[in-house]
């Protein structure tokens, strides 16, 4: 069960990542820094740091700026390709309890199997961060780029939400990847409808 836990917990955080690389970071670091019995692997306690936090902290800021400025976003976007995945390994190294970031025997290390939790981490924010960029650049051509501003302040409150949730009770986490899931799915329907809708006229005009 606590392996679970601690899967759910890595997931939810990485997945977090994908949308805003510092966020669950952040998190994480308060929890370890502030919240009593809630202590960060050996390896990973760094992100408890006082300084660390603060650094993250401005770094989240930018980027939560940044990202509901209208075609900026899109910039930003590319610059976190790098970004997010990184943290999504973070995050769920230090989630699912991963030994170290730290490798002094690669030999050792990839025998010991310590850099799956953390390449699962970076798959997991690496596809997110893919479907949120081509979903914002979508939308910016679709609606000039009215739609930046909403469209981040919902996946704020995706990436807080998870973040929390893997952190308090990581078996919510199921459930807001589930929803969020099917939003994307909903969003993906619309925007076809759309696309289909604006051909429509052509379609009739061209026969």
């Amino acid at each position: 069960m606590e392996a679970l836990l601690g899967t759910l917990m890595g997931t939810g955080l990485a997945v977090a990542a994908g949308f805003r690389a510092f966020l669950p970071m952040v998190a994480l670091g308060i929890a370890g820094h502030f919240i009593p019995g809630f202590e960060l692997p050996e390896g990973w306690r760094w992100l408890a740091n006082e300084w660390v936090l603060v650094i993250m902290l401005v770094l989240l800021i930018i980027d939560l700026v940044a990202d509901k400025i209208p075609w900026v976003d899109s910039i930003n976007d590319v610059i976190q390709t790098v970004i997010r995945p990184a943290a999504g390994g973070i995050v769920f190294g230090a989630g699912s309890g991963a030994t170290t970031a730290l490798v002094e025997d690669p030999a050792a290390y990839f025998q010991s199997n310590q850099w799956v939790p953390i390449a699962i981490g970076i798959v997991l924010a690496l596809g997110t961060h893919l479907i949120k960029l081509a979903g914002r650049a979508t939308m910016n051509a679709m609606t000039g780029g009215i739609s930046a501003p909403v469209a981040s302040v919902a996946e704020d409150g995706t990436a807080t939400a998870l973040s929390i949730a893997a952190i308090v009770f990581p078996i919510l986490v199921i459930v807001l990847l589930a929803t969020l899931v099917l939003l994307a799915m909903l969003v993906v329907r619309r925007v076809r409808q759309r696309r289909r809708a604006a051909r429509a006229p052509l379609d009739t005009a061209e026969s």
